[in-house]
């Protein structure tokens, strides 16, 4: 994932709000999102270079999403898939502060990454970069390739939409849309994270289309308090248009959760 933004119990209805954007070389392998085989809990789509994935629920109403730490003079060739960061917590069983923090102690085996989990009752963040698991307060909050809610023009307007959205009536279509901006940011605003001044302004976007390289796929997901979950993910070709969009809604199995808590 390149941007991630985060609703958390924005009203009496709503535990989870999430709207994310997946920027990735459209050369990497990639399955669209689906209930797998081989974990047939976990509702993902899947990276088939490594076999993880970016963004991802369980039938037990877990969430996980990750986005790469951007910081090109640090990244390792042969370090491990960040992927399996996310599909581990989604197929486990542990709260989301304790596997956060098992995660801190082998931050060396993998280049930058946040990560943000979900565990039914409490979201949690780290990143590889200051190692701290932070347990999050309800409220709005955004993370692309830096420290979460570093004011990226990307963050601060994928935050201010998604305010507006969880203010009235809204589904997954609606989430989908307000990530759907290939607007650039101002020259003034661009961060400065070493890919030179022209990756800086291709990338700047909330939904990128540069080539080779750009947005694969926007995803959507609802947690309701009445163990409702909705989940949405739009793919999207090398010349940004669409090219499908899988839902799909579920109740969530508290009976797997009340057995992974005991």
């Amino acid at each position: 994932m390149c941007l991630i933004l985060l609703a958390l119990r924005p009203d009496p209805r709503h535990d989870l709000v999430v709207a994310a954007n997946r920027d990735e070389w459209f050369r990497r392998p990639t399955a669209v999102a689906h209930f797998w085989e081989d974990r047939p809990s976990i509702l993902a789509g899947r990276d088939l270079e490594q076999g993880g994935t970016w963004l991802g629920v369980s039938r037990s109403g877990r969430f996980a999403a990750l986005t790469n730490y951007r910081d090109p003079p640090t990244h390792r060739a042969g370090a491990a898939s960040r992927g399996a960061l996310v599909t581990e917590f989604l197929a486990g069983d542990a709260d989301a502060p304790a596997y956060l923090r098992a995660v801190r102690q082998a931050v060396e085996q993998y280049n930058g990454f946040g990560l943000l989990a979900w565990d039914g009752a409490t979201l949690g963040y780290m990143s590889s970069r200051n190692g701290d698991v932070q347990t999050l307060a309800p409220g709005l909050y955004g993370l692309s390739n830096h420290l979460l809610d570093t004011p990226w023009p990307k963050v601060r307007e994928g935050k201010r939409r998604l305010e507006d959205v969880v203010s009235r009536p809204f589904g997954t279509g609606e989430l989908l849309a307000l990530l759907d901006s290939t607007a650039e940011a101002a020259e003034e605003e661009l961060p400065q994270t070493g890919v030179g001044h022209e990756w800086e302004r291709r990338l700047s976007p909330m939904r990128i289309v540069a080539g080779d390289y750009g947005t694969r796929s926007s995803s959507a997901v609802i947690l309701k308090r009445d163990g409702c979950l909705e989940f949405a993910e739009r793919t999207f070709d090398a010349v940004g248009s669409p090219t499908g969009t899988v839902t799909e809604r579920f109740t969530i199995d508290r009976r797997q959760r009340a057995s992974a808590s005991s």
